[in-house]
């Protein structure tokens, strides 16, 4: 609450100088004497850039360091008998100063010496965000101070905005870079790990996973198999069941939008239908399992067929009445970017409305909604939280979309929750289905992409 609160008093004071900085320069401007170089605004940005910036970037590095500094004063005060302790040991009182001092309740706390550490860790933590909230602030007088005792009309203020705009968006696209790499490489090492233990071949070909290794050398049963076909295969039905439900749907309800409805009923009908994407994954879990998995199950009961409750059939149809409004909303953009001469040219040979869509339209637009369907495909694939819900955990090697099956989402699920050891193949194999999920999305991806810059028509 502290932080929001110093937060907001730096926001109010980056506002405050701003429309003083506006002001000053619009006032040089009514003086006729000299012409303004940017507009009054630029002029009442760089006031703010200089009163908030400054400030921003010391709180960054002082949050950045404190909780190194604040630890090593504490571990530094502890009695000798606490500082001898093993590595992990000291680790672990550590954690549990931390935790007593963010919660303030000292009831629970395992010695004397975490209570007193804690009290310390507490107290030290309180000055240090006093004096980082004092510094914070100073800086930013100051800096107002002198962004508005640099205003003049000679000041390249548009210049010195766009600058530090751009600075702010290449260290941004830089940040999103080093972590996408950090997070594949972390894949990657982990899975390397797991393929000293398991053969690729083993893992990329195997009918048969049960990651259940034994603990013992006496232990029965749990021998581990990481055969991950039938993983991949459960994925691929329950992603072709998704696709078959939302890309006939999506499609004509775009063509529908862009070709047939009046502007009046697609301004009310867009939104309603885009509502579809901002609902969390977790109702369509959930309307899975209370209302389409219980109504196969019933119905196929009533038909003779056997549905089991964890099918594909109903995974796929929740996931793919998710993605609709995905392809919809890109089909859609695609389609009204086909330029209206070719409708009009279509119009003028005697076309009818429903040829010029199938001849004309949908051609031109095809490879953007042939792009639009990979992306879906690999939204289908990623999904993770209807299918932890919806399908089975036992891997079953089939194509029957009434049988239940497990994807690979759904396993990694399970194989982190809870306790682990993070150095037994039953682990380690969540790294490695993480990474060919991964590199499956990024060639969907890539495909997709490819597809839209080597068949896009352009047009003049």
């Amino acid at each position: 609450m502290q932080f929001l609160t110093l937060v907001a008093v730096l926001a109010l004071m980056s506002a405050a100088v701003y429309r003083m900085g506006r002001g000053r320069a619009q006032a040089l401007a009514v003086t006729g004497v000299h012409r303004l170089h940017s507009l009054p605004s630029y002029y009442g940005y760089y006031v703010a850039l200089w009163c908030g910036l400054p400030a921003v970037l010391l709180i960054a590095g002082w949050l950045s360091c404190e909780p190194y500094i604040l630890r090593a004063l504490v571990v530094g005060a502890l009695p000798p008998e606490a500082k001898a302790l093993p590595a992990a040991r000291l680790s672990l009182l550590m954690n549990e100063v931390r935790q007593l001092a963010a919660s303030g309740d000292f009831r629970f706390s395992s010695s004397p010496i975490a209570t007193a550490a804690a009290e310390q860790y507490r107290v030290l933590r309180a000055n240090s965000f006093g004096a980082m909230a004092v510094i914070a602030l100073s800086l930013a007088i100051v800096g107002g101070f002198y962004g508005m005792r640099s205003i003049s009309p000679k000041l390249r203020a548009r210049n010195r905005v766009e600058a530090a705009v751009k600075v702010f968006l290449v260290a941004s696209s830089t940040l999103a870079i080093f972590t996408t790499i950090g997070i594949v490489l972390s894949l990657l090492f982990e899975s390397l790990l797991f393929f000293d233990k398991i053969p690729l071949t083993q893992f990329l070909f195997g009918l048969d996973w049960s990651p259940q290794t034994a603990m013992r050398a006496d232990q029965v049963g749990a021998s581990g198999s990481f055969g991950a076909v039938p993983l991949f295969t459960g994925t691929l039905l329950i992603s072709v069941i998704a696709m078959l439900v939302a890309v006939p749907i999506g499609l004509l309800s775009a063509i529908y939008m862009a070709e047939y409805a009046n502007p009046r009923f697609r301004s009310v009908a867009k939104p309603l239908l885009e509502m579809l994407a901002g609902i969390p994954t977790v109702v369509y879990g959930f309307f899975a399992v209370l209302a389409v998995a219980p109504f196969l199950r019933n119905l196929g009961q009533s038909i003779g067929i056997p549905i089991a409750s964890e099918s594909a059939l109903a995974t796929g149809l929740v996931m793919g009445v998710m993605i609709i409004p995905f392809i919809s909303s890109l089909s859609d953009d695609v389609i009204s970017a086909v330029p209206d001469s070719l409708r009009h040219g279509a119009y003028g040979l005697g076309a009818t409305r429903s040829e010029t869509i199938r001849q004309v339209v949908i051609p031109a637009a095809l490879p953007g909604i042939i792009g639009g369907i990979l992306l879906a495909v690999s939204r289908a694939i990623g999904e993770t939280m209807i299918v932890v819900m919806a399908a089975g955990l036992s891997a079953h090697l089939t194509a029957n979309p009434f049988a239940s099956v497990t994807t690979v989402t759904v396993q990694i699920v399970s194989l982190l929750v809870g306790d682990q050891e993070f150095d037994s193949p039953k682990t380690l194999s969540a790294f490695a289905l993480g990474l060919v999920l991964f590199l499956v999305t990024l060639a969907l991806n890539v495909v997709a992409l490819h597809v839209v810059r080597k068949y896009r028509e352009k047009y003049d």
